[in-house]
């Protein structure tokens, strides 16, 4: 079957991928009136922020994890006779590694039934700047978000999940925490407010509650400390209210110490998103079928605007300017070329160097291609399907695993994140853990994951979910839900983001007559 013709072959900008930030981008440059080309290789919307069915997952992640070699140092392919420009073809890496999935169950999963995140982010605090991006964009109109019910840390003094208080009256209501923690804590959060309001103000001494510039620049571990502060408040704050991932009691070793002034900002943050919204009166959200629609609510805001869409469509090459190398477009597995002023590219490719006498550098200028620039960590990732939950009664929750909580040696923290069949990513009666830590190499990030699902999990040690290990105590493992299929591997960060259009507003406000318009732009695929 002859491939269809993509029309007109010029565009302001051509987006490869259909990931978050490549969705992002696409609306926002559509918005702006740029005309824009949406390709993507894949028979789905999401790239790598699908939400996929259980074997369409593993399966995506086994092609991902392999390398497709292709010389970026490779001749360039012939052009017809007169052409001005010559091919470069695209390498790609794999942005996964260590991949490992185990099934525990007698019987099989319905692979259907499931909409299984491939990576992150998972929730969103109710006053994030994310969540003010949709509701400035229109995206927010095509989703629809539930609030995570609870927050816990996994303590290791008594082996349990402690309650995260999310604000003042759960902070009274919390059997968890003695008198004098809930007078500590509810300490913390009137110094924030206080710090906030004094700044705020007009008088610069703000009532004397202003916290000073020195204290502001010093480590949040030593601030709080200063407030003498017990291990247990301690850890709620900074790993389960700030979300610090490095141990923060350990200045020298930590890579990533967080300042005061950010700490503090974070805890705002967290106070401001408690009851934003009346339908979620906790401090976190999590999207409805899985976070698979947030990409695709930005694509469909695109098309709205005019952005054209072809899925199944690989890209094979760039076209660079024979004489200065400089970016012209792209040359799709079809065989058409098109042209832009500017790509976008997934973050699973490499931005190639023509050969030339003079390697040019205006392919890698910013200001015409956007690839991956640089791997920023690796992140272990881990998916769990149970039938019961970590706390009775409770659906969704987010679980911290601090620091040291779970070994000695453990110097990051570990989140685990609940969700139920309430938010339709799995059958009646299960529940999907997602665990994720950041991690120098898959054996560190293994070994964080492997020994928090032996936690919170009951593990079978043979293929039947009945079986468990002799040495184990029973009443123990009772009360842990049981494993019945676990996925683990290890992701690469990329950093990606840059300024591409700095003269234009980001999602210029949307108008009245954006109501009426609808989506069907979606539907143009080849």
């Amino acid at each position: 079957m002859e491939e269809a013709i993509i029309q007109p072959a010029a565009f302001d900008l051509i987006v490869v991928g259909t990931g978050l930030l490549e969705s992002v981008i696409a609306a926002a440059a559509s918005s702006s009136g740029k005309t824009v080309l949406h390709l993507d290789p894949n028979p789905f919307y999401g790239g790598h922020f699908s939400s996929l069915p259980l074997h369409d997952l593993t399966s995506f992640l086994a092609s991902q994890s392999q390398f497709q070699p292709s010389d970026p140092r490779c001749p360039s392919s012939p052009q017809p006779e007169g052409s001005d420009h010559t091919s470069v073809h695209l390498a790609t890496r794999p942005l996964y590694s260590a991949l490992n999935v185990t099934s525990y169950s007698a019987e099989p999963l319905e692979s259907r039934k499931f909409n299984l995140d491939l990576t992150g982010p998972r929730v969103f605090f109710c006053a994030d700047s994310a969540v003010d991006l949709m509701l400035k964009s229109g995206t927010s109109r095509y989703m629809e978000f539930k609030n995570v019910d609870a927050s816990f840390v996994f303590d290791k003094n008594s082996g349990g999940l402690a309650s995260v208080p999310d604000s003042r009256s759960a902070i009274f209501k919390d059997t968890s925490l003695s008198y004098r923690e809930k007078n500590q804590l509810m300490s913390v959060f009137k110094l924030v407010q206080g710090h906030f309001e004094a700044a705020g103000s007009a008088d610069s001494d703000g009532g004397g509650r202003r916290i000073s510039r020195e204290d502001l620049e010093r480590p949040f571990a030593e601030f709080l400390n200063r407030m003498q502060l017990p291990q247990k408040i301690k850890s709620i704050i900074l790993y389960a209210i700030a979300m610090a991932d490095y141990d923060q009691d350990d200045l020298e070793a930590c890579k990533d110490a967080l300042k005061t002034e950010d700490g503090l900002d974070r805890l705002a943050l967290y106070h401001s998103s408690v009851g934003r919204f009346p339908t979620a009166l906790g401090a976190l959200l999590y999207p409805l079928y899985g976070q698979g629609e947030l990409p695709q609510a930005f694509c469909r805001r695109a098309a709205v605007k005019g952005c054209l869409y072809v899925l199944r469509m690989p890209v094979l090459a760039i076209l660079a300017d024979k004489d200065t190398g400089s970016y012209k477009g792209v040359k799709l597995a079809s065989g058409q070329e098109l042209f832009s002023h500017r790509l976008v590219l997934d973050p699973s490719f490499k931005v190639p160097l023509p050969l030339a006498n003079s390697p040019p550098a205006s392919l890698q200028d910013s200001s015409h291609v956007v690839g991956l620039r640089d791997v920023q960590g690796k992140v272990a990732r881990g998916i769990c399907i149970t039938k019961s939950s970590l706390k009775p009664n409770v659906s969704n929750c987010l679980v911290i695993c601090p620091p040291r909580s779970l070994y000695p040696e453990q110097v990051m923290a570990i989140r685990v994140l609940q969700i139920g069949t309430n938010l339709a990513v799995c059958p009646s009666g299960m529940f999907v853990f997602y665990l994720s830590a950041l991690c120098e190499d898959a054996v560190e990030g293994k070994q964080l994951l492997e020994t928090a699902i032996s936690s919170l999990f009951s593990v079978p040690t043979s293929g039947s979910p009945e079986d468990t290990s002799a040495g184990q105590s029973e009443n123990t493992e009772a009360l842990k839900p049981m494993l019945l299929w676990g996925a683990l591997y290890i992701q690469e960060l990329t950093m990606l983001f840059q300024k591409m259009y700095p003269d234009e507003e980001f999602f210029p406000n949307t108008a009245s007559s954006d109501q009426i318009e609808d989506d069907s732009g979606l539907d143009h695929e080849t």
